[in-house]
């Protein structure tokens, strides 16, 4: 089987659409290799795969081997450039990411998939059998909205595949459920949290996003939609709340035009001052060496040192019950 070669698989998770499931698995992607883990995400989101865009490889396409696809590669496993403006401190080591969805095989990223369930259970299961992963550390799962055939497809597949006497022990680690602070967002992914109760699927946590709004032209972090309401949820649930993610225009502009974040001086997001300064090179830059890959632009964003810290939080609860 191919899940053989992944140690943890974490579902990303939400009752809701729109709250920013495929951006907060994007992040804890790149978060994870950061911390030097090979990763590899899995988009499971048939009628609105976007993991290849927020990647910028949307014109890649799987290539087919001998049992199987071969995901599409993010980057491999490298050194990105030192950050310290006078070149002692060594680069950062990162591990390899590698993605694959069904956005690789349609001819168009404009075809609309229009599928009955059965055919989406069969493509969900062609996914867990038949993607030739490398050996990863983490298997990263976005999945689409609500409680739907995919999910059910879902984890009856990986019950099955990682209670295996050859899978490793607790390869299903659980999911990171995400919600947005609105009432309205919080009522539907109780219906998640409920869901996992119901399955057997351990929560890791619940991350708030859009919690804030990071301006881009001052520095200044204000909450257009409140914040707060994924924490309670999360302590009504006895769950791990693992923090809040504001929304941040230079993380969309990243994604979208492939832009280095920038931030005005004096720019401080959870208590770290992320402009260009505080970093001891400007703009990302050291040495006069740059690097275009999204992982190490991303490392100038405001979002990392957040995500740095979910992901750390994750890993060692993961660690924990091994």
């Amino acid at each position: 089987m191919t899940l053989d070669n992944i140690k943890k698989i974490v579902l990303v998770l939400s009752g809701k659409g729109g709250v920013g499931k495929s951006s907060i698995t994007t992040q804890l992607a790149l978060t994870l290799s950061l911390q030097g883990h090979s990763v590899g995400v899995l988009d499971v989101d048939l009628t609105g795969p976007s993991i290849p865009r927020f990647f910028g490889i949307e014109q890649s396409k799987v290539r087919q081997a001998v049992g199987g696809f071969i995901p599409v590669d993010v980057h491999d496993a490298q050194t990105l450039p030192s950050r310290n403006s006078n070149g002692n401190t060594p680069g950062q080591m990162v591990g390899a990411l590698s993605c694959m969805s069904l956005g690789f095989l349609l001819a168009s990223r404009n075809d609309a998939v229009i599928w009955r369930g059965p055919k989406k259970t069969a493509m969900v299961r062609q996914f867990l059998t038949d993607v030739l992963w490398p050996p990863l550390d983490f298997l990263l799962i976005d999945t689409p909205p609500g409680t739907s055939d995919e999910h059910i497809s879902l984890l009856e597949n990986l019950l099955k595949q990682t209670t295996a006497p050859t899978s490793p022990p607790n390869q299903l680690a659980g999911a990171v459920v995400v919600t947005t602070p609105q009432a309205i967002s919080i009522s539907d992914v109780k219906k998640e949290l409920n869901f996992c109760k119901k399955t057997g699927i351990r929560v890791l946590g619940v991350v708030e996003n859009m919690a804030g709004f990071v301006c881009p032209n001052c520095s200044e972090c204000n909450d257009i939609f409140d914040r707060g309401g994924g924490e309670v949820m999360a302590r009504d649930f006895e769950v791990p709340f693992l923090g809040s993610v504001p929304i941040d225009p230079a993380f969309v502009q990243l994604i979208e035009e492939g832009t280095r974040p920038v931030y005005p001086k004096g720019t401080v997001i959870a208590g770290k001052d992320v402009s260009a300064a505080s970093n001891g090179a400007s703009n990302g830059q050291a040495n006069g060496t740059t690097s275009q890959l999204l992982v190490d632009k991303y490392r100038d964003c405001s979002l990392c040192p957040l995500f740095d810290g979910i992901v750390s939080r994750v890993v060692a609860d993961i660690r924990s019950r091994d």
